[in-house]
């Protein structure tokens, strides 16, 4: 990778800058336990996937598309029997996932007050607006970036639209993230630059199989790492 080009780099931000996929693993287990007398949870997990699939181009990512998306797969799953209490404790689920604590992913502040001293930082990410919001400014990471982007999909035309409003050429750009098919691949096919930064845990729409390696995309092991990219 030819890093003298760059001039913006870009982070995603949910299991990027801070932990996220985690608290889903576990919000979907709890509500496979609340739906544990229709279904296992194998079958009950494969009728929620269907559903967010479904859902996407309405909904888009997030905590609150994920909890519309358990309440409907509930509805389907009980026949729309599912009780009023039932119902209740899915909300719960979703309101304790967006109080969660803003948990920054180990040595990510270090890279970014490092890298912002040479170039500009920005947070290119998707999910829910409000959301994203509440953790950036729980995290106190704000400090660093020079732009923020709530993206409501991550594909190249979206980047491209990024990029201009930047003001900088698709070679400019670097973007770090934890999933190849939206942070890396895209930023690859219009040209730029990326690095994979592999959280321990990926939402299964996220991942891509049999991807072709290129000298424009780098996977690290920690986000670490990336300094060492720099030649810090």
């Amino acid at each position: 990778m030819e890093v003298s080009t760059i001039k913006v780099i870009g982070f995603d931000a949910d299991d990027t800058l801070w932990e996220n996929e985690t608290f889903f693993r576990e919000a979907e287990h709890q509500f496979a336990m609340i739906l544990s007398d229709y279904m296992s949870e194998e079958e009950i997990m494969h009728e929620l996937y269907q559903v967010e699939l479904a859902n996407m181009p309405l909904y888009g990512y997030g905590i609150k598309a994920f909890i519309l998306s358990l309440i409907e797969t509930g509805s389907l799953i009980t026949n729309n029997q599912i009780t009023a209490d039932q119902t209740n404790q899915i909300l719960a689920i979703g309101k304790n996932m967006l109080n969660k604590p803003v948990k920054l992913l180990d040595g990510i502040e270090d890279v970014l007050q490092t890298l912002s001293q040479k170039y500009r930082l920005i947070v290119a990410t998707k999910g829910d607006l409000l959301d994203q919001e509440r953790k950036l400014s729980k995290s106190g990471l704000i400090k660093y970036f020079h732009h923020i982007e709530i993206m409501s999909d991550k594909h190249p035309e979206a980047y491209l639209k990024l990029i201009r409003h930047l003001d900088c050429k698709p070679s400019e750009f670097l973007m770090v993230g934890n999933s190849m098919k939206s942070d890396v691949l895209p930023v690859e096919e219009i040209g730029g630059y990326g690095i994979h930064v592999p959280f321990h845990t990926t939402w299964q729409h996220e991942m891509v199989e049999n991807h072709v390696k290129s000298d424009r995309v780098i996977e690290v092991e920690s986000v670490k790492d990336v300094l060492k990219i720099f030649n810090y």
